[in-house]
């Protein structure tokens, strides 16, 4: 860890305004050298893994600043901070707890692209069931995610992204409309159903929009304890 002076004189070295406020940093192992992931750093990120010496990320996805391993307890003790000749880049060499990349896998660099077959091969079997650490909302977003490149010939999702913003919006309307009247029915069994089925069509909405479900999160936190009147009559104003 670092103190308060050695701190701000490293946030000083790097050139901050040609990033546009974010440094690509590269996560390696520090005993295998093996790479783990690639995620990015504002300066207040960068001042908590100097302080904590524990590896702090800015998401870009969800707008805030994220410790890894703060949901899945798969956190990056820092050895080792490395900054390169333009100082524009940083590698972090880290004590990986756990595997770094949510698939379950222990580095995000899994897929290896055949040169000659133009296709990419998985080169890593996961080492745990992130179902099991991750809430089941992230699971299904980062499964939508990764549906946009799947065969819509024999995805559903992915025929949904191939159809667009229209039939996917249509989707969510329809979706709640079953919802209402299962609950004005008052059939628990399809109001279940009917939710489990709206809730799958938002998220593919968002995930169309690359919207990270954790920014809904952060917007309903926002409004514990404001009254619904007043946080309608702000939209107004």
């Amino acid at each position: 860890m670092t103190t308060q002076d050695n701190t701000q004189d490293i946030l000083n070295q790097i050139a901050w305004d040609k990033l546009g406020g974010l440094i690509p940093v590269v996560a390696q192992d520090y005993q295998s050298k093996a790479v783990l992931m690639l995620a990015f750093m504002d300066k207040e990120a960068l001042e908590l893994s100097l302080k904590s010496g524990f590896a702090h990320y800015f998401s870009r996805s969800k707008r805030r600043i994220w410790k890894k391993g703060e949901e899945s307890g798969h956190t990056q003790k820092i050895h080792a901070f490395l900054l390169d000749c333009d100082r524009d880049s940083l590698l972090i060499q880290v004590e990986q707890k756990g595997v770094a990349c949510h698939t379950g896998k222990k580095s995000c660099f899994f897929s290896a692209i055949d040169l000659q077959k133009s296709t990419l091969e998985s080169t890593l079997n996961p080492e745990i069931d992130t179902s099991k650490v991750y809430s089941v909302i992230d699971t299904l977003y980062h499964t939508l995610q990764e549906r946009k490149t799947a065969d819509p010939e024999t995805s559903y999702t992915a025929q949904l992204y191939c159809k667009g913003a229209n039939t996917i919006a249509k989707k969510i309307v329809e979706e709640a409309a079953e919802l209402g009247f299962a609950i004005k029915d008052k059939e628990v069994h399809e109001i279940i159903y009917e939710s489990a089925d709206l809730i799958y069509h938002v998220l593919v909405g968002l995930s169309y929009r690359d919207i990270s479900p954790d920014l809904i999160k952060q917007e309903i936190k926002r409004r514990f304890g404001l009254s619904g009147i007043v946080e309608k009559n702000s939209r107004k104003s």
